[in-house]
């Protein structure tokens, strides 16, 4: 099969971006649907759901080297089903997609890599647990990933507790009722190293790990999202998204720092832009007014890095960002449909 065939094969999943990020606004017809009051079964629940149109395992990691100087690092595998079943060789409709990436204060590097299902070349295994696409690899202790100019090896430490979102880990994303099975691990222990241009850099921090997924999170007129992944230097965090369309959606979890999470109703997380930028020819928003009244929240969450643009198949924008306000941290920000 020629390369760019499976380019297209891939693509024709996730081409419809203007109608919600990778397909996620398109037809669920035959796929698996998500339901309230789920029952999640580990480790099963950690490896891959075929029934379902799209998933992905997520992982964003703030970290500092030696001098204090901030990072951030991506490793993202999503998987994206042409027909809900799964198979073997190249009869399987599931494919795969990988992206990776580091932010520096001063420069951004990011890769991507695409897969056909059922031959090997991606996947996951929930016992043990592993995520792979061709050499990049996600285990419960390692976390790896090279592209043309940048590379990153890191050790996994203690995973902390999961968290679930919405209602048990059913999240809406609409007034339509779409929703998705969604859960983390925000409290990740992470250390390595970082290769770049300049040479290798020794860093440490803490890691959030996101796993969703569903057959159609977004509806039609929603046309892009701002997630936001918030570690407060207190221990607790903020999950809070809003999903852009005729009207706004939100949602938010609080987390104490023992795990405890409280959902919050659409409407009581508030992300507001305080500012624009031009970042690959498009006006994105990289400084925020982020409010929580429940948890006397008013912050400030900025770009480590404005230009963190994700030049992928998909475009977006994704990078650490440094919170400050009421209370101060540091986390991550997604932003897709700019």
């Amino acid at each position: 099969m020629s390369v760019k065939l499976l380019v297209l094969l891939f693509w024709l999943p996730v081409a419809g971006f203007a109608q919600g990020f990778a397909g996620l606004g398109g037809s669920a017809e035959g796929f698996a649907i998500p339901a309230p009051n789920p029952t999640f079964q580990f480790p099963k629940d950690a490896g891959a759901h075929p029934e379902y149109k799209i998933e992905w395992w997520y992982i964003t990691a703030n970290l500092k080297d030696a001098q204090g100087t901030d990072y951030g690092l991506q490793w993202t595998l999503f998987r994206s089903a042409l027909a809900p079943e799964d198979g073997t060789g190249w009869a399987t409709p599931q494919l795969w997609m990988g992206n990776a990436a580091i932010t520096t204060p001063d420069a951004h590097f990011v890769t991507e890599r695409l897969a056909r299902g059922g031959i090997g070349q991606a996947g996951v295994t929930p016992a043990p647990f592993s995520a792979w696409i061709d050499d990049w690899l996600f285990t419960d202790t390692q976390l790896s990933a090279t592209g043309p100019d940048f590379g990153f090896d890191m050790t996994l430490g203690d995973l902390g507790p999961t968290v679930f979102h919405g209602e048990g880990g059913y999240s809406v994303k609409s007034t339509s009722g779409q929703a998705s099975y969604y859960y983390s691990k925000p409290f990740i222990e992470i250390s390595g190293t970082l290769s770049l241009p300049q040479g290798d850099v020794a860093v440490s921090g803490q890691a959030w790990l996101d796993r969703e997924w569903s057959s159609q999170p977004l509806a039609s007129d929603q046309t892009g999202w701002d997630w936001f992944s918030l570690s407060f230097d207190d221990g607790a965090k903020l999950m809070g998204f809003q999903l852009r369309g005729n009207d706004t959606y939100t949602s938010a979890s609080w987390i104490e720092p023992d795990g405890t999470t409280t959902a919050m109703e659409n409407g009581a997380f508030q992300a507001r832009p305080l500012g624009m930028v031009e970042v690959a020819g498009r006006q994105v928003p990289t400084r925020w007014q982020v409010t929580l009244p429940a948890k006397s929240l008013d912050v400030t969450v900025r770009a480590i890095n404005d230009a963190a643009w994700m030049a992928t198949s998909v475009p977006y924008w994704e990078g650490p960002v440094v919170v400050s306000g009421s209370r101060q941290g540091r986390g991550y920000l997604e932003m897709t449909g700019y």
